[in-house]
């Protein structure tokens, strides 16, 4: 049996029509790092409420290290908790902050003082113990809340969007940190954010959610280089998202805007049925000269620079195209209006699913 197992999850309340969260399966190991990531109202923060045990879930079981906590009270459960917020007691000290669960479960003060002093220094902040927060930066009270999660030694670490507050260079840095120090620990870490390259740098794996339910669950490589659905294709990433037409199963052989194009493996789809498919902007680029690659012709339609990357959009028929380019000072790219022939190999045609919310409702 896994770390931590969500069963058959729902969660519906009473004045919303449609459940906030169904059909929830997860197995997660010890160690691990797992991240919630959809946009707001997914459900995501609801499901690490019901892991916490400020939720009841209206049906399903919540399993910890082989004990079925679904109906045990927050208090009960060990789990450490670090919010959006801080939640920092401003009346305070550092140090009194990061001892508050230690006190409140009456251990020992020869035990609190060492374990304080063991978290000041795992956060870096060894010197700042007798500031009160008003007098730390966000990103430090950040690192304290951090601090006061992990002093009482919790089974699991829940971490509702901790960043988002805090401005993009600050987040960057402390989201390392936060990596650092959950290896250090070894716990086990839910993480709960909408924003696709925090849950990419930072995961083991990542739960996809759309409208309450589980769109994909894999490690970042997966859900970025495959993902299973239009909204995971649409949602992680920058991607173009096309229709093709069957010519031929048993090859591979599909039509674009008129175009042949042909993918990896066979498909099993009859002759004539469309299908959604994907390219990501990376994976191509000018045409070359390769007997391999799939080709489309089109006009362009404007060029934008990216900093690292400069990314042309061509119009093919009705469908808009996009690809990238690394930037470099010599770079020479096609002017506006101007006739090309894009190339990509057959592996990145991707091949996308209905998202799970509409092969439900279907």
């Amino acid at each position: 049996m896994a770390f931590l197992e969500l069963s058959n999850i729902r969660k519906q309340f009473s004045n919303v029509a449609a459940p906030a969260v169904q059909d929830f399966n997860l197995s997660v190991e010890r160690g691990e790092f797992v991240s919630f990531l959809g946009p707001s109202g997914c459900g995501k923060t609801t499901t690490l409420r019901m892991i916490a045990g400020f939720e009841q879930p209206t049906s399903g079981t919540i399993t910890i290290n082989g004990a079925d906590l679904t109906r045990v009270s927050a208090n009960k459960r060990n789990i450490g908790m670090v919010f959006q917020s801080y939640a920092l007691f401003p009346n305070m000290t550092v140090e009194d902050n990061i001892g508050f669960g230690l006190r409140v479960a009456h251990r020992p003060k020869e035990e609190i003082v060492p374990r304080v002093g063991e978290m000041l220094k795992l956060i870096n902040l060894a010197d700042k113990g007798k500031r009160y927060p008003s007098q730390l930066s966000g990103g430090q009270q950040q690192r304290v809340a951090l601090a006061r999660a992990l002093a009482l030694k919790p089974q699991l670490l829940l971490l509702d969007e901790p960043l988002s507050a805090l401005d993009a260079k600050i987040r960057v840095s402390l989201r390392n940190e936060i990596r650092a120090i959950q290896r250090q620990t070894g716990v086990t870490a839910i993480y709960v954010t909408h924003d696709q390259e925090e849950a990419m740098s930072l995961s083991d794996r990542i739960v996809v959610m759309s409208n309450g339910r589980m769109e994909q669950v894999g490690t970042p490589f997966e859900i970025y280089n495959f993902p299973q659905t239009q909204f995971v294709a649409s949602f992680v990433g920058t991607l173009n998202q096309l229709r093709a037409r069957v010519l031929d199963s048993a090859s591979g052989k599909l039509e674009i805007e008129g175009q042949t194009v042909y993918t990896a493996q066979p498909l099993d789809n009859v002759k004539g049925e469309t299908l959604a498919v994907a390219l990501r902007p990376e994976m191509i680029h000018l045409d070359g000269s390769s007997e391999e690659q799939n080709r489309l012709v089109g006009v362009v339609e404007d060029t934008t620079f990216l900093g690292s990357i400069v990314r042309t959009r061509i119009k093919v028929k009705e469908s808009v195209i996009s690809f990238d380019t690394f930037n470099n000072p010599n770079l020479a790219l096609p002017s506006r209006d101007a006739k090309i022939s894009i190339a990509f190999p057959r592996e990145a045609v991707l091949l996308l699913q209905e998202s799970a919310a509409q092969t439900t409702s279907a």
